[in-house]
């Protein structure tokens, strides 16, 4: 019994020596409680929806009307005209927009002889809860331009088409993107930020300190090492998440190249910030206990799960500056869209500018003695 005793004590002992590592357990159910309740239980606002009025008659700024009350009470929507419905599809596509109310030609015409008007609503159904929030909201637009004010003669009632510029999107397939973030973070996580500091520990990298070997050299190596392991594993997760998930045209080589360029980068990036934040920690107990922390931090405020739009002002100042963010919406671009690199020139910029920062940042906290 003494010796389970002794062993009891060791470990309290080693936990009282760690002062990080009690603090990041007290924090850990704490963050998590307070970010997964803000992720799921939040109100989705400021869809940027493209009006394009090719009426512009009475009835029709009735509609744009009622949509800037929506706008300015609500606030679920941000109004942006457009004049040219192609420009504002190519937008939409691009992600600059949510979705596109349509006011035919006709409509005032119809309105005014009862003769069915109709507007269209082309929403990126990739994204299910962003687009029947837009649903849901054009809808009830559409229900009080219905309902008459006063008494008329002529009661124009008007409906709405919903228009779909993509196939049923399942939820699988939606949360395939965060899915392969995720396995490219827990492999820089498991084979890059552990083992590195496992190996601090047992004295390994002295061996690399009494060689004339620059610092630069040493980060660059540590770094490009577990990138090769985060993209094998990205690309494994990739192509059988795609076919589980059932993606269209999963192996198409264009598709498959952009892919493999934006794993690299987020291998890169997440390596870079993983080696940053391990570069003088030394307490092997350390890494694993912020794992359940970064996870928190990193993937849910991306938008894997739920759209940002629906996040607090603080939760979406994360989201700027999360490369989880950019993986996330360059994965859902390639894989729900088959955009092309139009669409996601923004994420691979970051994912460069951050991985670049965060590398030499590194360099410059590493130890060269010993």
């Amino acid at each position: 019994m003494h010796r389970t005793l002794a062993i009891i004590e060791r470990e309290l002992r080693r936990f009282r020596r760690s002062p990080m590592l009690i603090v990041m357990s007290m924090i850990f159910p704490l963050l998590q409680l307070v970010v997964l309740g803000y992720a799921f239980g939040g109100n989705v606002k400021h869809l940027k929806l493209a009006i394009v009025d090719q009426d512009h008659g009475v009835p029709a700024v009735k509609i744009r009307e009622l949509a800037g009350a929506i706008s300015s009470g609500a606030r679920t929507l941000d109004l942006l005209e457009y004049a040219d419905p192609g420009h504002a599809l190519t937008d939409l596509r691009n992600g600059i927009v949510n979705g596109v109310l349509e006011i035919p030609p006709d409509f005032s015409r119809r309105a005014l002889t009862d003769q069915q008007p109709r507007v269209a609503l082309i929403s990126d159904n990739t994204d299910t809860f962003v687009s029947a929030t837009l649903a849901s909201t054009v809808n009830s637009l559409v229900s009080a331009f219905n309902t008459p004010v006063t008494v008329q003669r002529v009661t124009p009632v008007a409906s709405l088409e919903v228009v779909e510029v993509y196939p049923y999107v399942p939820y699988i397939q939606y949360l395939l993107p965060g899915s392969i973030t995720m396995s490219i973070f827990m492999m820089v996580m498991i084979g890059g930020g552990i083992i590195f500091i496992d190996d601090k520990a047992r004295g390994l990298h002295e061996g690399y300190l009494v060689t004339p070997i620059t610092k630069l050299e040493l980060v660059a190596g540590f770094n490009l090492s577990g990138t090769i392991k985060a993209v094998l594993a990205g690309i494994v997760i990739t192509v059988i998440g795609s076919l589980i998930a059932g993606v269209p045209n999963p192996l198409d080589p264009m598709r498959l190249l952009r892919m493999l360029i934006v794993i690299s980068l987020t291998a890169f990036a997440l390596i870079s910030l993983m080696f940053l934040l391990m570069v003088r920690v030394t307490d092997p107990l350390l890494p694993r206990a912020t794992f359940g922390v970064l996870n928190t931090v990193l993937y849910f405020p991306s938008g894997a799960v739920y759209p940002q739009a629906g996040f607090p002002s603080w939760m979406q100042a994360i989201a700027d500056v999360d490369p989880f963010t950019y993986s996330v919406h360059a994965f859902k671009s390639l894989l729900l869209k088959n955009t092309g690199f139009d669409a996601i020139s923004y994420d691979l910029l970051f994912l460069v500018v951050f991985s670049t920062i965060a590398m030499t940042a590194a360099t410059l906290l590493f130890k060269r003695t010993l």
